[in-house]
């Protein structure tokens, strides 16, 4: 029998006036998986992390965890239930320290009343034991968070998330301005979260990546999904069509190929003239 996913859409729609945002998207991830969202821009993919993070409520359809109907009202809800999102933005401060950035929001105290202040030592500690996890060594946890990598920043992101109790990861394009060498940073960290049983919806638009650590794909063209597919019944070639929107591309081709002869290019005789 398969196990419950932590999270799960069924049915779900999302409208904006006339505009359809998402039509009956219907997926999920279990603990330990990693299922990846592809599509192109205007796929729907921000829309549905949205929906999924408690940004936006669903027009129609469910949303459950754990096998529960939910209503998020806000982020907080999807926080407080175990979901957590990592936007693009990271949600850092880069002249901040890392220790301080780890804990941004939730910061560790020590004293009383008006004595009350920071607790550095803390932060400091659970910061450097946590980045020496996935390997990331720093000197000083005071550093500004800008003087990292682009892939040591997402894992930051990533790991103070699975501190704080994460059950789901939803990653929205952490790879898109990475190179090859930090994106491979990022993926051995969602792999290390896999490992740990934390379920992870990876949102992106590079098919390499998302073939790289993914163990199920969902596609959406036009916030409509192509479906849903295990990565052993799909190839990396074909999830790429699918994204591209291959019927769309075969058509083009078909009409480019018709009017070559007759394009700007053409010779006079090949014009019929």
């Amino acid at each position: 029998m398969e196990a419950t996913p932590i999270i799960e859409l069924r049915g779900a729609s999302k409208y904006f006036g006339s505009v359809i945002a998402l039509e009956d998207i219907s997926m999920g991830v279990r603990a330990g998986e990693v299922m990846c969202l592809l599509g192109d821009n205007g796929a729907g993919k921000s829309t549905l992390i949205k929906i999924l993070s408690g940004v936006h409520r669903p027009d129609r359809g469910t949303v459950l965890v754990e096998g529960e109907e939910v209503d998020f009202a806000s982020p907080r809800d999807a926080i407080d239930r175990g979901i957590a999102t990592v936007y693009q933005d990271l949600a850092m401060i880069p002249l901040m320290g890392i220790s301080r950035n780890f804990f941004l929001g939730r910061e560790p105290t020590k004293g009383r009343g008006p004595f009350r202040r920071f607790d550095v030592k803390f932060a400091d500690r659970v910061t450097r034991e946590e980045l020496d996890k996935i390997g990331i060594k720093v000197r000083d946890t005071s550093q500004p968070v800008a003087t990292l990598s682009g892939g040591e920043r997402q894992s930051v992101a990533i790991a103070r998330a699975i501190y704080f109790g994460a059950k789901v990861l939803i990653l929205d394009e952490p790879t898109s301005a990475l190179g090859v060498k930090q994106a491979s940073i990022v993926l051995r960290y969602i792999a290390r979260a896999r490992e740990q049983g934390i379920a992870v919806i990876f949102i992106s638009h590079n098919v390499y990546h998302a073939y790289a650590i993914g163990d199920r794909f969902t596609v959406l063209n036009h916030g409509r999904s192509e479906g849903t597919f295990e990565k052993g019944e799909i190839s990396i070639q074909e999830l790429e069509k699918l994204m591209a929107g291959g019927a769309e591309l075969e058509r083009l081709e078909a009409e480019l190929q018709g009017t070559g002869a007759s394009g700007p290019g053409a010779s006079t005789d090949e014009a019929g003239v």
